[in-house]
């Protein structure tokens, strides 16, 4: 992940919540959407049931968070196949040791060309229901929206711009392993939101690593949004900043993301960023 800001991780207070546990007092809580969109989902392919989600629900729990849980969109198997491809290194262009950087603690691994089949879908699938929310805000924000419908076209647009390497990352935190608070800035071509899949089950592979997301607020202290992520569930999130309503209109509220200290076990989740790196 290119820039992890720990400045953000201190001194940032707010209110947090765990998704799936509402009733916390003063907790924000993102819930997953669409709950009943997947009825038998082991009879569906993983892009059918990304059609399958209910999109108009997530928009609006994005505008309200800045983050949204999908239902599962994987199955078991299919996590673990992923998964898998940890420890085939000649998948990977680049592997990432947080604490060598002072990202955090833990590694990741950034697919090479060719991505994989299962990985590539997920992307493309993803980013024609997310393309209609990025140009939504663009608006709000006054700013050019340059996504076309398609994922190819966007990506051809970032190589022309330079930002040739891909961007599909798989991750791996073991106990006491973390990430900060950062962004996934790689050039001057940004998409607005990105996706995070859980490839473990919390509670039975691990414990904590939960997901973090931190919004600085106009004028007010920032908010922080803590999201348990299922194994087999998306989380799509801000990438850079989002629309928030302000005394003027719209104001961009810069996001930041992290992950929360992995207490016991191993904890793999596949990120999805849209826009390729330079």
């Amino acid at each position: 992940m290119s820039i992890a800001d720990a400045a953000g991780a201190t001194g940032t207070t707010g209110t947090t919540g765990i998704a799936g546990a509402p009733g916390v007092p003063g907790a924000e809580s993102p819930g997953t959407v669409a709950p009943g969109a997947l009825d038998s989902p082991d009879t569906l392919d993983a892009v059918d049931r990304v059609d399958r989600i209910g999109w108009a629900a997530l928009a609006e729990e994005l505008d309200t968070y800045g983050c949204a849980l999908t239902p599962r969109i994987l199955t078991p198997a299919e996590c673990a196949d992923i998964s898998g491809l940890y420890g085939e290194e000649d998948r990977f262009r680049a592997t990432v040791d947080m604490a060598r950087h002072r990202f955090g603690s833990g590694r990741y691994r950034y697919f090479g060309h060719p991505i994989p089949e299962p990985v590539g879908r997920l992307r493309q699938a993803f980013y024609r229901h997310l393309v209609p929310v990025a140009r939504d805000w663009a608006a709000r924000l006054g700013r050019t929206a340059p996504w076309p419908d398609e994922l190819e076209d966007w990506l051809e647009m970032c190589h022309a711009a330079g930002q040739t390497k891909p961007t599909p990352i798989l991750l791996r935190y073991r106990e006491g392993d973390w990430n900060a608070l950062h962004r996934d800035l790689y050039g001057d071509l940004v998409f607005p939101l990105q996706v995070v899949i859980g490839l473990d089950e919390p509670g039975t592979d691990h414990t904590g690593g939960e997901f973090l997301l931190v919004e600085q607020r106009p004028r007010a202290q920032s908010r922080g949004t803590s999201t348990l992520l299922r194994q087999g569930q998306a989380l799509v999130f801000t990438t850079r900043d989002r629309p928030v309503r302000s005394a003027r209109g719209w104001s961009a509220a810069p996001v930041r993301h992290g992950v929360s200290t992995v207490r016991s076990g191993v904890r793999h989740t596949l990120g999805l960023i849209f826009h390729d790196a330079a």
